[in-house]
């Protein structure tokens, strides 16, 4: 058996947008659910929300359930480790890829040399220093996949989080460095870091954010963001972005909960 091509990266690849959507419920059941919606790509949240590497798993396997259920409705899973860099980020990264994730988002990446430990970790020896443990890993379907470690580096799609003003200023490198696919710009941590707190939509870090997108798409690389109201993420989209989440789950089911309720009830 052939290890699985990744549609993601080959989609960015080729220029193509994706249109996503950011899951933190943590949970397998509504994860099955949003994965036969039909979004290109479903971001599994490994940093912010109620995650851990059992949780993720049992969201995978529910996002390969709905592909098998819904083969025109191909949702691809996206997870986001809780660190990138260092020896921990090294760690989380080896098991996430272990579960069977072939597209990680890495948050918090700085410089072009922790984008190359990024893209390290997520590669087999002699291009990197993944651990060799595809034998009891389900990404390798417990070696049913014969060639997996020889073919499983092609695969893997690396995402890294420019969020920082420190980012930006290594932006050029960081997009230019092997093995890095995309680059994900995040709005409210890269706000706070220009001084403006919660307030992403503030002119100057969206006229920055608007020179980030141009800048990794000059180099070559997909450029991503969360932009959870239609008038941004259509902007975005416009400006040139290819991978973009466009809702999140919790505030999904918060708005259409209170909606819902505002038609019975008064306040």
């Amino acid at each position: 058996m052939q290890t699985p091509r990744n549609p993601f990266k080959q989609a960015l690849a080729a220029g193509r947008t994706q249109i996503g959507l950011w899951i933190a419920l943590a949970s397998a059941y509504s994860t099955e659910l949003l994965a036969g919606a039909g979004y290109d790509w479903l971001l599994l949240d490994g940093e912010h929300a109620p995650n851990d590497v059992a949780s993720i798993l049992p969201q995978l396997q529910a996002v390969a359930s709905a592909q098998q259920a819904y083969s025109d409705l191909r949702s691809h899973p996206v997870v986001r480790v809780p660190l990138g860099t260092g020896e921990a980020g090294t760690a989380f990264i080896k098991r996430y890829l272990d579960l069977g994730a072939q597209t990680l988002l890495v948050p918090m990446v700085n410089t072009s040399e922790q984008a190359q430990q990024v893209v390290a970790a997520t590669r087999y020896a002699p291009a990197g220093v993944r651990g060799m443990g595809s034998a009891l890993a389900r990404a390798s379907r417990w070696l049913a996949y014969e060639q997996y470690v020889r073919e499983a580096d092609e695969q893997i799609c690396v995402l890294v989080q420019a969020e920082t003003t420190t980012a930006i200023a290594h932006l050029d490198a960081i997009a230019a460095t092997p093995g890095v696919d995309g680059v994900f710009i995040g709005p409210f941590d890269l706000s706070a870091s220009m001084g403006h707190p919660g307030e992403p939509d503030h002119p100057e870090v969206q006229a920055t954010i608007a020179r980030a997108i141009q800048r990794i798409l000059k180099a070559g690389k997909a450029p991503g963001i969360l932009a959870t109201g239609e008038p941004a993420a259509r902007k975005w989209l416009t400006a040139g972005a290819r991978f973009v989440a466009v809702g999140a789950d919790t505030l999904l089911l918060n708005a259409a909960a209170r909606d819902l309720l505002a038609r019975y009830k008064t306040p």
